[in-house]
């Protein structure tokens, strides 16, 4: 015969103190997990919906990332006439020299950050087809014109639209607001590339080439003649592919949350340990009277982890609503690859509180076996004496 779930739900409402306390201990456990795999989400959803699948990045060998990386004009022209490129409205062929450097901004808690300059030509637009100008206008070509991503300017009150940003020979007039959906261009800036070029005084060291294969198979074509010519000694990536490996570079974060986690899930089961012990304790003569009226050993302890289970699963909605408001919330990481931040939004998906509400029932099951155990072999005298 089984205990009924009213007897459980009439403890912890009983002791209200005690299951806010515990129920709290373990949401706030679930919460940094949560927090955690918000973050890496909503990174890896950014760095993996950055590039077009025909896109290709040409690099010098052995550059980690564009910013390290040395692409002359002259290895350009070479790189545009290749066969395989697909052709813009004008004919041209959708290649796009570029460079890449890093600029410092204040943010708007006071914390100075390296940010992302891109030096584009027109191509680089046409290349780019899901960035669009949301607000103002694109920079016009020789002028010290910035356009700016949507996650900067949500960090940066420098970057609002009709600010100035200074670095390079002088100030840079921000004319746009660019949204690139949830990619990684949305915490970049992007100037003229002749422009940036010219005030950095690297017009024959820019940084890579962006081109647009006509299909897949020319892409995998391009690939390896880009990579075995002995011209030049250059190395050929998808764009998916390179922006997808940077996900390593919230490795650090990722750790130190996940031993926070595990630290916080330590002190939260002693703590659902402690609360269904005291819970045994007290309840000792109620205990005796359910094995009198008949109730099994196996139904009390299934009771006492019920309870427990159930005291987690609280924990873990409140976990849960305690991390909701950080859907969709912009914030930064620093990369170890771009040595610049990455933009990009905290995602709360389904599955993500799913697997929270889970790890607290575990939390919950394992601190209250024991207890559940403990209660489950009281002998019906000893226990009816502490009434």
């Amino acid at each position: 015969m089984a205990i009924p779930l009213a007897y459980n739900l009439r403890n912890l409402k009983e002791r209200k103190t005690t299951t806010i306390m515990t129920a709290l201990g373990i949401a706030l456990t679930v919460a940094v997990l949560l927090s955690v795999a918000a973050m890496f989400q909503g990174l890896q959803r950014s760095l993996a919906s950055t590039g077009h699948p025909l896109n290709l990045l040409v690099m010098r060998k052995g550059a980690t990332a564009e910013l390290n990386s040395i692409m002359t004009p002259q290895n350009f022209q070479i790189i545009k006439a290749k066969p395989g490129i697909a052709r813009g409205n004008n004919e041209e062929p959708l290649a796009s020299l570029e460079l890449v450097t890093v600029i410092v901004l204040e943010s708007s808690a006071n914390v100075e950050m390296n940010i992302t300059v891109r030096g584009i030509t027109p191509a680089g637009w046409d290349i780019r087809e899901g960035v669009r100008v949301i607000e103002g206008r694109r920079f016009q070509p020789g002028r010290r014109e910035a356009v700016v991503g949507k996650g900067v300017v949500a960090r940066y009150p420098a970057a609002h639209l009709g600010g100035k940003l200074t670095f390079g020979r002088g100030e840079w007039d921000v004319v746009g607001v660019l949204d690139a959906g949830t990619s990684a261009a949305n915490g970049e800036v992007f100037v003229d590339l002749n422009q940036i070029a010219s005030d950095q005084r690297r017009e024959e060291a820019l940084s890579s080439v962006l081109i647009r294969a006509t299909d897949p198979v020319t892409l995998h074509a391009l690939i390896n003649d880009l990579t075995t010519d002995r011209r030049f000694v250059f190395d050929a990536v998808t764009e998916k592919a390179y922006y997808e490996s940077q996900t390593r570079s919230a490795a650090p974060l990722i750790t130190i949350g996940a031993i926070a986690s595990v630290f916080m899930a330590i002190g939260s089961s002693f703590a659902a340990m402690n609360t269904m012990y005291a819970a045994v304790a007290r309840r000792s003569a109620e205990i005796g009277t359910l094995r009198v009226l008949g109730f099994s050993r196996l139904s009390i302890l299934t009771s006492f982890f019920i309870e427990s289970l159930l005291l987690s699963l609280l924990g873990g909605i409140i976990g849960c609503l305690l991390v909701l408001p950080l859907n969709n919330f912009t914030t930064g990481v620093g990369s170890f690859v771009t040595f610049s931040e990455i933009t990009f939004n905290f995602t709360v998906t389904p599955m993500i509180m799913a697997a929270g509400i889970t790890f607290a029932l575990v939390l919950g099951g394992f601190g209250g076996l024991f207890p559940a155990a403990s209660a489950a072999g009281k002998q019906i005298l000893a226990a009816l004496r502490a009434v």
